[in-house]
């Protein structure tokens, strides 16, 4: 009797690990903490999120909106997210500045210049003289200078007054307390609905501002959660291209922030697969950063890129 129930006992311990052994090769989830804003660029996020393409290639992502851009880079360098949806701009001061922050992809959403409606201005010649609201010394400033430039203006034909929220800058645009000013959608989108005009955008310069940017700590820890993340992140880029823009529409309100009438109105970025930041595109921030002092002399934009996460 003893023998059989000593039998018995190792049968079912040797099951029990069998089973352990089973759940250990198993491929189990890893998690990342993803913060982002109400624009164009999180969108392909917020598709891969509510469609489950995270889970399904094996990564648990937290998204994290943020209403202000110091509060979420506040929480990046605290280590409370893994990475972010960043302009190349801010990437680059925050590295320069002793933050390990890397790019690893860039956006494809956009920004234009939106002129009021009461401006008298048509075209981006007619900038002269104009106030065009920035925020200074970030993304909206360094593509407000490139559109003056390429009106072939100077700085100083121009007036740049400080506003630095978006939804002010809009108000102010609305009530001609401004002339123009460099805006992403979904507010470029509902200013042109109020009948102000774009002149000029960032895709018509053929500039790529913002990218996808992780904690080198995360790069280093966490690489294969990173190309899972990239692959859910392409399958919501093919959906973008292939499905019309209503399958898209709740998230387009209640995500980007598009107002319900205005969905129909909207123009989606030409959305890419994941692609490392254009280099020439790098190289004109390096360059305005330079020029402002805001990141040291000798400071190399290409550092702050890795080349390995897209799968």
């Amino acid at each position: 009797m003893t023998k059989n129930i000593t039998i018995f006992i190792l049968s079912f311990a040797v099951f029990l690990t069998a089973c352990n052994t089973g759940k250990k090769s198993e491929i189990t989830a890893e998690n990342l903490a993803i913060g982002v804003m109400s624009s164009m660029d999180y969108l392909p996020l917020a598709i891969a999120q509510s469609n489950g393409y995270f889970s399904e290639n094996g990564v648990e992502v937290t998204i994290q909106k943020f209403y202000s851009p110091n509060e979420r880079d506040a929480a990046l360098q605290s280590n409370n997210l893994d990475g972010t949806i960043l302009d190349y701009t801010g990437g680059a001061i925050q590295n320069s500045g002793g933050i390990p922050l890397r790019f690893a992809s860039q956006c494809d959403a956009t920004f234009e210049l939106i002129v009021g409606k009461k401006s008298g201005i048509n075209t981006i010649s007619d900038l002269k003289d104009k106030k065009i609201a920035v925020s200074r010394n970030t993304v909206i400033d360094f593509c407000t200078d490139l559109a003056v430039e390429k009106a072939g203006l100077s700085l100083q034909d121009v007036e740049k007054p400080e506003i630095n929220k978006i939804p002010l800058r809009l108000e102010m645009l609305r009530n001609a307390k401004i002339d123009a000013s460099m805006l992403p959608d979904p507010f470029a989108t509902i200013a042109k609905n109020e009948g102000n005009k774009s002149v000029i955008s960032m895709v018509e310069l053929d500039v790529r501002v913002t990218g996808i940017a992780f904690l080198q700590k995360t790069i280093d820890e966490k690489p294969e959660a990173l190309k899972k993340f990239y692959r859910a992140y392409n399958k919501a880029i093919e959906d973008l291209k292939t499905k019309p823009i209503e399958n898209f529409q709740t998230i387009l309100t209640e995500e980007v922030g598009f107002p319900l009438n205005l969905v129909s109105e909207i123009k989606l970025p030409n959305y890419f697969p994941a692609q490392l930041p254009q280099e020439a595109d790098l190289l004109l921030v390096e360059k305005w950063l330079k020029e402002r002092s805001l990141v040291k002399p000798d400071f190399d934009i290409k550092t702050i890129i890795v080349s390995d996460l897209i799968p």
